[in-house]
């Protein structure tokens, strides 16, 4: 037990050093105002900024739902491979996150701009050109691209440790190939589907990168608010710990009711 105790003691310092006592800043920094007196005005200035705090969680939501949209089929069809195509799959997937983030956004940067790759395509097919660079159309494709993989893989993942004698035995009480899907195969993906929902948003709604890079500053999002707070020509710490605050409260919400979704549809699948 005192092993336990001492082996665990770095990670608990590694905690209070880079989690508590950074949290505990924010704390600080979001309830007081320049002079460190405790104020709630800059809770009440977001009012300034729901626009920013809109545009943020739709184009979040919408790249969420089109990486599930996107990704529960992908998954699907890579569980149903052999074991050497699903090999296959998984290197194709994975390869684009062994580059660097920011080197596979400017690549879109490349391929989107008003002379880039695409309109030199539609070009040499006598279509005209696209304005898609600074854009939020341009800001959702780097999302969903740089995406796609965390909501592919958790659903794969369910996916390929279903149990199969499950699909045998209601395909032995007369389930067809859509009810064996909708009544077992897409229940207990559910766990998995959710981690992927999960693991989309959150980056989504706080990202500032994307935005920056295929934005061109013209679809602000709270990631870029936050930022700007911080190392823009106004500096307003309060306002940035304030924001970076609410952020984690709606992250943490979300978690929990997803979660909370999770488990019922766990035990559903159980009553069932």
């Amino acid at each position: 037990m005192n092993r336990v105790k001492l082996t665990a003691q770095p990670y608990i310092f590694w905690l209070i050093l880079f989690t508590a006592i950074p949290m505990l800043i924010v704390f600080y920094y979001a309830f007081t105002n320049e002079m460190g007196t405790f104020t709630l005005s800059n809770f009440r200035d977001m009012t300034d900024y729901s626009i920013v705090f809109f545009n943020s969680f739709r184009l979040a939501i919408i790249s969420t739902a089109v990486c599930l949209i996107l990704g529960y089929p992908m998954a699907y069809a890579m569980a149903r491979l052999e074991k050497r195509g699903r090999t296959i799959a998984m290197i194709l997937i994975m390869l684009p996150m062994w580059m660097n983030f920011l080197l596979r956004t400017y690549a879109w940067l490349t391929i989107l701009e008003n002379n880039g790759l695409l309109n030199h395509f539609l070009g040499l097919l006598h279509l005209p050109p696209l304005h898609i660079i600074n854009t939020p159309v341009a800001v959702g494709i780097g999302m969903i691209y740089n995406y796609l993989p965390f909501m592919i893989l958790p659903i794969y993942n369910s996916l390929e440790n279903l149990d199969v004698s499950l699909v045998e035995a209601a395909e032995d009480l007369g389930c067809n190939s859509h009810q064996v899907f909708s009544k077992v195969i897409l229940p207990l993906s559910i766990p998995g589907t959710i981690s992927g929902v999960v693991m989309v948003f959150v980056p989504a709604v706080s990202t500032f990168v994307i935005s920056r890079i295929l934005g061109g500053g013209s679809s602000i999002l709270l990631g870029d608010l936050i930022e700007m707070q911080f190392l823009g020509g106004t500096y307003d710490a309060n306002m940035g710990a304030a924001l970076s605050l609410v952020m984690m409260v709606i992250i943490t919400v979300f978690t929990l009711i997803t979660d909370r979704i999770d488990s019922s549809e766990e035990e559903s699948v159980l009553m069932s």
